[in-house]
């Protein structure tokens, strides 16, 4: 199977690079309180990954994020997000990724995320490690006060809430950035360039793969009281593993 996740991805990302600059349409649409924007790309993009999945697996579920839904109560499920960082696309950003996961009896057992702007291509598979073209990755050992974050980048929702976990957060680390893209964020942390990861309302598709990569890789990913992660839990925190526990204690001391 991973075999078939890395010829989506990388069928999708060569698409994306292809149409990068040339988007032809942008569109509203409400995911949950938000308002986001789809692009004629995006759909296109699903598409493709949709078709190659059904040529290879025609009795798999899919689950997109530009409306692919389809349940044939098979033990597998595609989580798929085509353009993972449509905003950052939009505005000729190139921080930007194709996102691939596959569900076994709803475990997640692969992930690959595909960087086509920079030529990076991130899989993992349960129990095997995370790779990085072929080579394979680690987080970084750094601790608290060395840590570079990685920070959700909308107020929108919960804005009191993540004001305060911020003010103690950026008290106790060295710094905080905010790229617009969970498939950069995770690729980032699991191959050790930052440090820590805190995302809030993402959905399945956005973080399986990713968050896969980063516990491949050695890190650690759970919700924000510290259970095991899953791809439905609403927000989560992952981090190098190191410091993990006492991010953990600091969100318990939030103010709201």
């Amino acid at each position: 199977m991973i075999d078939l996740a890395i010829k989506v991805a990388k069928t999708a990302g060569d698409f994306l690079l292809e149409r990068f600059g040339k988007i032809r349409r942008i569109n509203e649409k409400k995911t949950g309180r938000r308002m986001t924007l789809v692009t004629d790309v995006d759909i296109e993009a699903e598409r493709k990954i949709a078709r190659l999945i059904h040529q290879e697996c025609p009795h798999h579920d899919i689950l997109g994020e530009e409306s692919t839904a389809e349940r044939k109560e098979s033990d597998y499920r595609w989580l798929i997000d085509p353009l993972d960082g449509t905003h950052n696309y939009i505005r000729g950003i190139p921080l930007y990724g194709v996102s691939v996961a596959l569900e076994y009896q709803g475990e997640v057992v692969l992930g690959v995320i595909n960087l086509p702007y920079f030529n990076q291509l991130f899989e993992a598979q349960k129990g095997k490690g995370a790779l990085l073209n072929g080579e394979r990755i680690f987080v970084s050992k750094r601790n608290l006060p060395q840590t570079i974050a990685l920070y959700d980048s909308t107020l929108l929702d919960d804005k009191g809430l993540k004001i305060s976990f911020l003010e103690r957060l950026t008290k106790r680390i060295f710094t905080i950035r905010s790229l617009g893209s969970a498939a950069v964020h995770l690729s980032l942390l699991a191959r050790g360039s930052v440090d820590l990861l805190v995302e809030y309302g993402e959905e399945p598709w956005d973080f399986s793969a990713g968050a896969l990569l980063v516990e491949e890789s050695g890190g650690r990913i759970t919700d924000m009281e510290g259970r095991s992660w899953n791809p439905y839990m609403p927000r989560y925190i992952a981090s190098n593993g190191r410091i993990h526990d006492e991010v953990l204690k600091i969100w318990a001391q939030r103010q709201i």
